[in-house]
């Protein structure tokens, strides 16, 4: 197996919808790897955004026996649940690096993970958090 490599909710929305262009291509090739290497990581909040994002956000709205079906693959993944000290670590890590909340909580989870990179469109792109850098795939070639 691979390093852990954390994937961010926007990664995965843009990988499983078609109409996004190149953020497609460049996140499925992400996503694909990921799922040869067996080293993708994910926590409870991407997955809760994810079952949001396919079926109001995609523009081909996913259905909830596909949604449930989507899921159901990622869970083989390794994935961080969060709970109130993944919560109280974020807090910390908002204040540390001057992120939201959200950012914070993606961040935690995939410190507690191990991953070594963290896939994200929302955070800095090369900007390190402790131990887990940030690489963003749809600025950069895929890397990890």
């Amino acid at each position: 197996m691979s390093a852990k490599c954390f994937v961010d909710t926007n990664i995965l929305v843009y990988a499983h919808d078609r109409e996004t262009g190149l953020k497609h291509n460049r996140a499925r090739a992400v996503i694909e790897q990921l799922w040869r290497s067996g080293g993708g990581v994910l926590s409870t909040q991407v997955l809760q955004e994810l079952c949001i994002n396919v079926r109001r956000k995609a523009s081909r709205p996913l259905s909830l026996e596909e949604t449930r079906r989507l899921l159901r693959d990622y869970l083989s993944w390794d994935v961080v649940v969060n709970t109130g000290e993944s919560v109280l670590e974020a807090l910390a890590l908002e204040s540390r690096f001057k992120i939201s909340f959200w950012d914070a909580l993606i961040v935690q989870a995939a410190g507690i993970s191990g991953a070594t990179v963290l896939y994200s469109e929302d955070l800095a792109d090369g900007h390190l958090y402790g131990s887990v850098r940030v690489i963003n795939p749809l600025k950069n070639s895929v890397s990890g």
